[in-house]
């Protein structure tokens, strides 16, 4: 019999030691700047150009694509080297978990990649390194070049559907699980929240490991409310040696 599969949901708290700052918290960026939270609104950054300009501005002094994988990612790797079959399914748009070592085909971008550009009509798409390149040198509002068209991160933005293909993807894996570790999210965004439902419904041991409490608590098997970046790693460790 083979090793169970293990899914870890990470949410904005992952990345927290990282410097990445969480939006949703009680410290989040949208608590602290409510008109920031249109600058990622889809319907407000394609209808006013002021919104777009100061969007990539944004996106340029943004410390996130120049952050650091930290314990908790570097956890996650080593129990997938470990031999446990493991996927992640990530809330997080910064890459990190691919940036500690995990194989990409491993992860699920539900909210996408801040990492990569997108084209609004023809969606083209290339390193965002290429577009901020661009706007450092002049161009506050970067076009397509190869339609004219829109450019935006390639992320979801508020008012924006998920990928169908990535969410019915982390809905088999969740389903097909035997473990499901709910590390760092509010549990409040959905449908990701709904995957820790969806993994107790499936008979999965649900650990939810959030400083805050969830709307999933009384359904997990374990509620850690340590510190990630040592909650985590352990947590692991123990999963490692009991698989």
């Amino acid at each position: 019999m083979g090793k169970p599969l293990v899914a870890i949901l990470s949410g904005a708290g992952v990345s927290t030691d990282s410097g990445i700052p969480d939006y949703r918290g009680p410290a989040g960026l949208w608590r602290r700047d409510p008109e920031a939270e249109k600058l990622v609104t889809y319907d407000y950054y394609m209808g006013d150009p002021e919104i777009r300009r100061r969007s990539w501005r944004m996106r340029r002094d943004n410390q996130a694509l120049r952050a650091e994988p930290n314990a908790a990612h570097r956890a996650v790797v080593e129990l997938e080297r470990s031999g446990v079959p493991v996927r992640v399914i990530t809330q997080n748009v910064d890459g990190l978990h691919q940036a500690a070592g995990l194989p990409a085909r491993k992860v699920l971008e539900l909210h996408g990649t801040a990492r990569e550009f997108l084209c609004t009509e023809c969606h083209a798409r290339g390193p965002m390194a290429d577009a901020l390149a661009r706007v450092e040198a002049g161009e506050d509002d970067p076009r397509c070049l190869e339609c004219g068209g829109i450019l935006k991160s390639a992320t979801v933005m508020f008012g924006e559907r998920l990928d169908p293909v990535v969410l019915g993807q982390a809905v088999a894996v969740t389903k097909a699980c035997q473990v499901f570790i709910a590390v760092g999210s509010s549990l409040q965004v959905q449908p990701a929240a709904g995957l820790a439902g969806v993994a107790a419904d499936h008979g999965a041991r649900l650990i939810i490991v959030n400083a805050e409490p969830t709307p999933y608590d009384d359904r997990a098997d374990e509620v850690v409310r340590e510190p990630i970046g040592t909650a985590l790693p352990r947590l692991l460790r123990d999963l490692a040696r009991q698989e």
